[in-house]
């Protein structure tokens, strides 16, 4: 009963294995819904926060006239989509203030943030997120990413490559701009992340490895730089063990190149080419020859922050291990980011095996 289309991405992460590909189908409907049990409560928060405002700015308790009902700056978004509400309510005799304010949809508060109603956000509604910059955009922003990651669940889409941890984190980071203690409730009620951490199939895609001076060069050109020749597992990220913990960055690889020469003559050369991976290798030369001598090196270059395909930890995992050889890694070390984005420390890494994989 579930198209081909629909499980083609279940089974090509289950290597083809059909039962443990409807496994990773049906978690993959549990994270939908708990995740959609935390939206749910912040759009509560959102149009509760937001009609206070509205609410108190019209003197709506003066008048008697709900805002929306009178005109608002900005133009007639607010009537049109109004409108739409009572017409859908007036059949069922439900066409009550607090039926309409439930029936708007989360695009309406959405677009109530957008830059036409700058006049309305001066005048009241930045006082729905006291413990915000006090920016429009910033809200908007947030408000907008959480909108389409309802959408998404609402339309039962995959979650199997959606960065989870990061769109929660959005979730209580905008119900914290609001109110604090309703934030930690929200974050306390959640299950998502436990569910989240059930995922019945998993693969090694990360590669761990030292990075002493690698993390200073990933911060500096988001870049890794390793000897020429030396062999990897393919895999779809790096990460950076570094000061006794994992970095919280984990970026996708973008590119990856090996035999390349550390010379003022192939930066120049690399400059003039009309492929960016060129340009930008160039770059990486360029800054890491003060610690790497002139020769051929191996180079992957990587995501930064902002990028689609980067993702990023809630926190650095700490490593607890002490002593000559206790290192996490010492050359390099393959997890899932899946582990990576459910562990707490080092420790629990060795908990997660793959489907098939060698104990």
């Amino acid at each position: 009963m579930l198209s081909e289309p629909r499980m083609a991405p279940y089974l090509k992460q289950a290597r083809n294995d059909k039962g443990e590909a409807l496994s990773l189908y049906e978690w993959s409907a549990r994270t939908s819904a708990a995740a959609f049990e935390a939206v749910g409560h912040l759009e509560v928060l959102l149009r509760n926060a937001l009609d206070r405002c509205l609410r108190q700015h019209f003197h709506e308790d003066r008048c008697g006239i709900p805002w929306f009902l009178l005109p608002t700056p900005g133009g007639d978004h607010v009537a049109v989509a109004v409108a739409a509400v009572r017409e859908r309510l007036r059949p069922q005799r439900k066409e009550t203030r607090h039926q309409i304010i439930a029936g708007l949809s989360f695009g309406f508060w959405s677009g109530l943030l957008g830059p036409r109603y700058e006049e309305l956000w001066r005048d009241c509604l930045h006082r729905a997120f006291p413990n915000s910059s006090g920016k429009r955009k910033q809200i908007a922003v947030a408000v907008e990413r959480v909108r389409k990651f309802r959408n998404r669940l609402a339309h039962h889409d995959s979650t199997i490559n959606v960065d989870i941890p990061f769109e929660v984190r959005q979730i209580f980071e905008l119900a914290a701009y609001i109110d604090p203690a309703a934030a930690k409730w929200l974050e306390r009620r959640s299950t998502v992340m436990s569910v989240y951490a059930q995922r019945p199939v998993t693969e090694n895609d990360t590669v761990v490895i030292p990075a002493r001076q690698a993390w200073p060069l990933y911060e500096n050109c988001h870049a890794y730089v390793c000897q020429s020749g030396r062999a990897f597992r393919p895999v779809e990220r790096v990460a950076f063990y570094a000061d006794r913990e994992i970095k919280p960055e984990i970026p996708a690889v973008l590119h990856r190149r090996d035999n390349v020469e550390w010379s003022a003559e192939e930066i120049s050369r690399l400059r003039r080419s009309e492929n960016r991976f060129d340009r930008k290798i160039a770059t990486v030369i360029e800054v890491s020859r003060p610690d790497w001598a002139d020769g051929r090196y191996q180079v992957f270059l990587l995501t930064g922050p902002g990028h689609p395909e980067h993702r990023r930890l809630g926190a650095p995992l700490p490593h607890a291990g002490t002593g000559l050889g206790s290192a996490f890694v010492r050359r390099q070390r393959y997890v899932s980011l899946h582990a990576l984005e459910t562990a707490t420390s080092t420790v629990d890494l060795d908990r997660y095996r793959p489907v098939g994989s060698a104990a």
